[in-house]
């Protein structure tokens, strides 16, 4: 419930506090007076679009501030938590305009977007003003307002339409894949056979070339190491080991003099022996047959050619051929793959249908429902011969199902249908409007609703009906209501006049509550007009009786 509203230097309102209460709330005062400012400034403080700038001619800026009321299990709970807040017990919103046109919105003091005020104003406030901004006219919401009467969860078919859209989009990126795939098949083939025949191995390359500058440079060498092979075995050893026997056989005689030479001849030998040994190693290393050359550069250059021919390293070309034989297992099993995704697509299509077709029935349900509702509000609104009708007929697949939702009046019988706003004469579409508002707001616990001159077009009998059924809204939400009929107001729990005064030069706009005596007055001024006469006020006494 809207507690008070505190506007401050907003457009020709200079300081104005008021003080809501539950039941019916009636607004008058003359045309031009500022009625429409007070909507505006509510607007406002909610994050609704509205006027560009507020702020009042002199003013550094406007300010609008909401208390509201937050009975337990209220939705705006939900958003405020969602928000970050704790659980608090009232709610009070404050909107700031600059005359810069900087705008800064706050709950319970703490700054937030816009986008979290307009959630919290959808659960708290309900306006139906002279442009029907909350869209009943409008055929494009007629849908989402039919499923909140049901109170429908369309999150189902979400999650279903969403699936389908994931399986055409894989079996569309699969068949573009294997399209794609089926233009180079030759060329993946005739490469793949290249390097199964040739198998390079990671390494090979650099391997091949360090033995290929190996045996080119082996005919330079050998015939030293060849050399110095004959050299060492033309009696080399056999001098040594004569020398030694020699030394040794004299040894006993030279008193250790000798000991250290034999030493020397001994490792001399030994060395010798190693030396041999190393030479032999290396000239059979150097020893190949003359073909050997020729075919290690043949798989040499052919493993080059391959690497530059597919723009990889040698050393990836390992690689390069897995990922060929890949892409030829894809398309060889493509069939069988689009088969598998192609039935995806099926069943997640199914699953769609029944999810939509789950939608249409509950909505044709909730139709019924809502038509057999009008019916009983159109009555005591002195439309008994209407017809309203919930038309649902077969839309456009989407997310939240594939219907097509208009609601349609016929204002006499046997007269053709046709939508609101077409059919139905100003007084009649007030009428169907606040019928439509009571049904689609009946199950929205603590909302606060407004009504801008919904009785417009209508008069005497019509009129307190019209009063009437606001009056008994009321009893079970807050109502607000700008109103012209002095029939409406006398049938509100509190009464406040809008008005105009010149202060320092300058135009003002106020809202005063009624006491009983000027209660009297300002619904017999709503009758007569400028000049109130005695016959006015009993009349006015009479409606509030």
């Amino acid at each position: 419930m809207l507690r008070s509203l505190d506007i401050r230097d907003v457009l020709i309102i200079d300081r104005l506090t008021l003080e809501f209460a539950p039941g019916l709330n009636v607004l008058t005062g003359e045309t031009g007076a500022g009625k429409s400012i007070l909507l505006d400034a509510l607007g406002f403080v909610l994050g609704w679009r509205g006027r560009a700038e507020l702020v009042r001619a002199g003013a550094a800026q406007g300010e609008v501030v909401a208390e509201f009321d937050l009975p337990a299990g209220h939705a705006a709970r939900a958003v405020l938590a969602e928000a970050g807040f704790d659980h608090p017990e009232d709610l009070i919103l404050r909107r700031v305009n600059t005359a810069d046109g900087r705008k800064t919105a706050f709950v319970n003091d703490r700054r937030v977007s816009g986008d979290v005020l307009r959630a919290l104003s959808d659960t708290l406030v309900e306006l139906h003003g002279q442009n029907d901004d909350r869209g009943l006219l409008n055929p494009r919401g007629h849908r989402s307002l039919l499923d909140a009467f049901a109170g429908l969860d369309v999150s189902a078919a979400r999650s279903a339409w969403r699936a389908q859209a994931q399986a055409r989009e894989a079996l569309a990126s699969a068949r573009s894949a294997l399209e794609r795939a089926q233009v180079e098949e030759d060329f993946l083939r005739h490469a793949v056979t290249e390097l199964d025949k040739l198998n390079p191995e990671a390494g090979e390359e650099a391997s091949l070339d360090a033995r290929r500058r190996a045996m080119q440079g082996a005919e330079r060498i050998r015939t030293d190491v060849q050399r110095a092979h004959s050299a060492l075995g033309e009696g080399a050893e056999g001098a040594i080991s004569d020398a030694l026997r020699w030394l040794e056989a004299a040894s006993d005689r030279a008193e250790g003099r000798l000991d250290a030479a034999l030493a020397a001849l001994g490792r001399a030998l030994v060395e010798l022996g190693e030396a041999q040994d190393g030479i032999e190693s290396c000239l059979r290393g150097l020893d190949f047959r003359p073909g050997d050359l020729e075919a290690l550069e043949e798989r040499l250059f052919a493993i080059r050619a391959l690497a530059r021919k597919h723009g990889v390293l040698a050393d990836d070309l390992g690689n390069f051929a897995e990922n060929a034989r890949a892409r030829l297992a894809a398309i060889d099993g493509g069939a069988a793959g689009l088969a598998k995704l192609e039935k995806a697509v099926a069943e997640a299509e199914l699953g769609y249908q029944r999810e939509a077709m789950a939608l249409t029935k509950a909505r044709k349900a909730a139709a019924t429902r809502l038509d057999r509702a009008m019916a009983a509000e159109l009555a005591p609104l002195k439309m008994e011969r209407a017809v309203f009708s919930t038309e649902i007929s077969a839309g456009d697949p989407g997310p939240d199902g594939m219907d097509a939702v208009q609601f349609t009046v016929a204002t006499n019988p046997g007269a053709p249908a046709g939508a609101l706003n077409k059919i139905a004469s100003g007084g009649e579409l007030s009428r169907f409007l606040l019928a439509l508002k009571v049904c689609l707001t009946a199950n929205t616990p603590g909302l606060t609703m407004i009504f801008d001159e919904i009785d417009r077009g209508v008069g005497g009998a019509t009129a307190d009906a019209v009063g009437r059924r606001l009056k008994a809204l009321s009893s079970t939400a807050q109502v607000l209501v700008v109103t012209h009929s002095p029939q409406v107001a006398a049938l509100g729990n509190h009464h406040w006049r809008v008005e105009k005064r010149v202060s320092k030069g300058q135009t003002l706009s106020t809202v005063l509550a009624l006491e009983p005596d000027a209660r009297i007055e300002e619904i017999a001024r709503m009758l007569a007009g400028d000049r109130v006469t005695e016959a006015a006020r009993d009349a006015a006494r009479a409606l509030l009786e």
